[in-house]
């Protein structure tokens, strides 16, 4: 790694921006970067001068502990965050608090500790209120949306100030951002509706003139980069835009989709306001009964017609950059339904990545899971301490060294797991584990045992809470079990390697199963 380099903190470093702007960043910089996930499964770009830190920002201790790593290794220059959580549910979910409120302070003080010159805050246009007819957003608009993402981002703003003579910081507003892989939920929804044999193929709510302005991301990505190139110049809190000024509305995308895909522009068939809305909460109650919801929710028709329009003059002028006409969303209309025809199998899981990315079952399964940790951490150690020596004869141990079990460290591993969807986490953890258990001389099954024990008591709270009714059990067990499951066979791959004789008796899989456990979740 370029040691001369000014040093980067980008966190949200695998996510749709952050890894577009590794790309544009890494020769200039020397970056630290920062994500849940590790950088062989979120795909991001390597790259000598790109050190990556996988972490939960959410964590205020992981959090100080990787700011005094930096401040060993040279510290950081600037820092852009784009990590947040934001969904097309319209429901509040607690990664709107724990990671946009929470994790953001505990970069903030990070970087204060660290001496950062400059704070990159990155937000979006949505948070703030839709302007009245032929009014626009600037960058005097306030955060003022009703929406949880847009308290979330307010309250985001508010400690941005608190710390603003320890780190000055500059506000970025995003329009919405899409590719030439669309990778954008809701246009992406859109064109699969516009250019499929639906019934309702042709229907544009109102009279199509719901509009918000679109960014290409690679206009994202050098706009950040113009945003550190001036930094010295900007204010601090100054809020810019990097948007395009005006909005696109749905009758112009829907134009020019079905007119490159069908070689003439089709005639929309323009649904009332009022009777669009009712079909909304028709639609969403069908998908409650069975099980499946659209995306397309009840608290989308109040936007009907209404056009997020922006004024972004000022930050042109401040930052002297403007979008590439090239790259504007109508002119990329037809790269996106190329890219579509050609290879539709990635076109597929680039959007549906993205979609899930919002929907998360794993980040479902995790809040339980926090929810109910106190009460699975004691019956877990209760579970361990009452095993009865004549019911489990190989587990004789159990009792009496219940103690040494580190039982909230094994429940927080699976815990960080299931947030990530990483189960690497807790293999590695599992792995580390099963190393110290040999030397300690605890048996294999001792462990199994435990691991199964886990496993049984996580689906029997998430089983019982009402919370978790629009989850399936093929996800709770691919989230949890699954992961336990991964983690047990380390450590049966351990107990081989070190003591070959451990292995022997149950090497096709028939280990005993104690009285009220489940087997593991390949088997379920």
């Amino acid at each position: 790694m370029a040691q001369q380099l000014p040093g980067l903190i980008v966190t949200g470093a695998s996510g749709f921006v952050g890894r577009r702007l590794l790309e544009v960043l890494a020769p200039l910089y020397r970056i630290e970067a920062v994500d849940l996930r590790s950088q062989g499964a979120s795909g991001a770009p390597r790259h000598p001068n790109v050190r990556w830190h996988q972490l939960d920002l959410a964590d205020a201790d992981a959090t100080a502990a990787f700011a005094r790593r930096l401040a060993g290794d040279g510290g950081a220059r600037a820092a852009v965050h784009l990590a947040a959580y934001y969904d097309f549910t319209g429901e509040y979910h607690p990664e709107y608090a724990r990671t946009n409120v929470g994790g953001l302070r505990n970069i903030l003080e990070a970087c204060a500790t660290l001496g950062v010159r400059r704070f990159v805050f990155a937000g979006s246009l949505a948070a703030c209120r839709f302007p009245p007819p032929g009014g626009a957003v600037d960058e005097a608009s306030r955060p003022d949306g009703e929406h949880h993402y847009a308290i979330s981002k307010r309250r985001g703003e508010t400690l941005l100030r608190e710390y603003a003579e320890r780190v000055p910081s500059t506000l970025v507003r995003f329009a919405a951002l899409f590719s030439d892989w669309c990778e954008y939920p809701p246009l992406f929804v859109f064109l699969d509706t516009w250019l499929s044999n639906r019934w309702n193929r042709r229907m544009l709510g109102g009279r199509g003139r719901s509009a918000v302005p679109y960014l290409h991301v690679r206009d994202a990505a050098f706009f950040v980069r113009r945003v550190l190139e001036r930094m010295d110049d900007l204010e601090p809190c100054e809020v810019l835009l990097a948007s395009p000024d005006g909005a696109t509305t749905h009758q112009q995308l829907f134009a020019a989709a079905t007119a490159y895909h069908l070689g003439r522009p089709a005639t929309a068939i323009h649904v009332p306001k009022p009777l669009a809305i009712v079909g909304l909460h028709m639609l969403d109650r069908i998908g409650r009964a069975i099980g499946h919801r659209p995306f397309e929710r009840p608290w989308m028709g109040r936007y009907i017609d209404a056009q997020l329009t922006a004024d972004a003059r000022r930050t042109r002028q401040r930052l002297d950059w403007a979008p590439r006409q090239r790259l504007e969303v109508l002119h990329r209309i037809p790269f996106l339904l190329e890219n579509r025809k050609s290879d539709p199998v990635e076109w597929l899981r680039r959007n549906r990545a993205m979609e899930l990315r919002h929907l998360h079952p794993n980040l479902r399964i995790y809040s339980l899971l926090d929810a109910h940790q106190e009460q699975i951490a004691a019956a877990f150690t209760a579970a361990l301490t009452q095993v009865r020596e004549q019911q489990l004869p190989h587990y004789h141990r159990v009792s009496e060294r219940n103690h040494r079990w580190h039982h909230r460290l094994i429940l927080h591993n699976l815990m960080t797991a299931v947030r990530t969807g990483e189960k690497g986490v807790f293999m590695a953890y599992c792995r580390d584990l099963a190393e110290h258990r040999v030397d300690q001389g605890f048996d294999l099954d001792e462990l199994r045992f435990a691991l199964d024990t886990l496993d049984r008591i996580c689906l029997d709270h998430l089983s019982r809470d009402p919370a978790a009714a629009e989850l399936t059990l093929a996800e709770i067990q691919h989230a949890v079990s699954r992961t336990i499951h991964f983690g047990i066979d380390c450590i049966e791959e351990v107990y081989e390697t070190r003591l070959p004789a451990a292995g022997d008796a149950t090497s096709n899989g028939a280990h005993p199963t104690p009285e009220g456990t489940s087997p593991h979740a390949a088997h379920r």
